[in-house]
């Protein structure tokens, strides 16, 4: 039987060349290299006042350095970042071997202010150039944003000419109304105010007219059905949130750092993802992994991704019915009301009967309760409305 040497990886005292662990052409080194020698960090040092007094602070290019490169492996907690810092051999060497403690980690991030911005912008626009970052996975998501236009001038073309034909007919009736008030006596300030609402009206079925001639056919889904437009924007669309029903935009954002980002008028989600996959074309390498949820989910989608051959991991709407993590999710769901009236509840009996939420029967001779059901009582009175 064949025999190998051991693999040993309990802890050990072992002296380390920190410089030696930034390898050439890898994202630690370049950072360490960017912000020890090529990116002005001068304007960090208005932050201390400890030239003559006072401990020294820790350097803020050390800080960036261990940041930068903490949120490139996913730690975004400054415990985390503390812990590395203590525990991992890149970090230590980083930062010095200099173990920052968790408070000053996050003092410094939350003060940091305007002055990131560019110092951030010129490393990942240096590393991209490099290949150094990202390119690995793009993941697309989208978010509805409300436009300046409201949703109750939505519709199709057939409602628009309904509504026309609506306003012209009471602009019609209102000019003959006019037309006999003025057959008799009528105080001024009423006929100015018809007058005003007449010339309203008119001016409503001009207005839907003219947008009817400029539009001459309605807009279209990537089915092929009709999709209501918007007589202010016309690009907008009207879709639901979980806020209710907005009219609006479709944001949807290619994310590796942030490399694409588009606004359609459009509600479904799923009929953006190929245009979202088509931007990132010139980034993509043939190993880019593309990733969505369950709204860009279709057949259509998946069949177009196989045939140009991208890579991609898209959500369906049964996936979480699959998973066994999210078999308890229905405990958490939203119990009713317990201030709500309970509703009518069906009893089996030889005769239809409906018990109310005090669990007094009454008999029901008809479909629903309605006002005329007599035959009905609730509480020794006749019934009241629906059941």
């Amino acid at each position: 039987m064949a025999r190998y040497k051991p693999v040993d990886t309990q802890p050990k005292f072992i002296a380390i060349d920190l410089a030696a662990q930034l390898l050439p052409g890898t994202l630690e080194h370049a950072l360490h290299h960017l912000l020890e020698h090529a990116i002005d960090l001068t304007p960090f040092d208005a932050r201390y006042r400890n030239d003559t007094t006072g401990a020294p602070a820790y350097a803020p290019g050390m800080l960036l350095r261990v940041v930068l490169f903490a949120y490139s492996r996913g730690l975004v907690s400054s415990r985390a970042i503390a812990r590395a810092c203590e525990d991992h051999v890149t970090f230590i060497a980083l930062s010095g071997d200099s173990r920052p403690h968790f408070t000053t980690i996050a003092h410094f991030v939350s003060t940091l202010g305007d002055q990131i911005a560019p110092i951030f912008a010129a490393v990942l626009a240096v590393c991209d150039r490099q290949g150094l970052i990202g390119r690995e996975m793009f993941a697309i998501d989208g978010v509805k944003l409300p436009s300046n236009a409201s949703k109750h001038r939505s519709g199709t073309r057939a409602d628009f000419e309904r509504q026309a034909e609506k306003i012209e007919r009471a602009a019609e009736a209102m000019l003959a109304r006019h037309r006999a008030a003025d057959a008799r006596e009528m105080e001024p300030t009423l006929v100015a105010k018809d007058v005003a609402r007449r010339e309203r009206l008119v001016q409503d079925a001009a207005e839907l007219r003219t947008w009817l001639t400029r539009h001459p056919d309605d807009r279209r889904g990537a089915k092929g059905a009709v999709r209501k437009s918007n007589r202010t924007d016309s690009e907008s669309a009207k879709m639901a949130t979980s806020k209710g029903v907005i009219q609006g935009y479709t944001g949807v954002a290619t994310v590796d750092a942030i490399v694409d980002a588009q606004a359609h008028g459009v509600g479904a989600e799923q009929e953006l993802l190929l245009a979202a996959v088509a931007a990132t074309a010139p980034l993509r390498s043939p190993d880019t992994l593309i990733t969505a949820d369950a709204g860009y989910h279709s057949e259509a989608n998946l069949r177009a991704l196989a045939e140009t051959q991208v890579p991609a991991l898209i959500a369906d709407g049964t996936m979480r019915k699959r998973d066994t993590r999210f078999a308890t999710q229905d405990r958490y769901t939203t119990l009713p009301n317990p201030l709500l009236p309970k509703p009518f509840s069906m009893i089996p009996s030889r005769a239809p009967a409906c018990v109310r939420p005090v669990s007094r029967s009454c008999q029901r001779r008809l479909k629903l309760h309605t006002s005329a059901d007599r035959n009905c009582t609730l509480g020794g009175g006749p019934a009241q409305g629906g059941g």
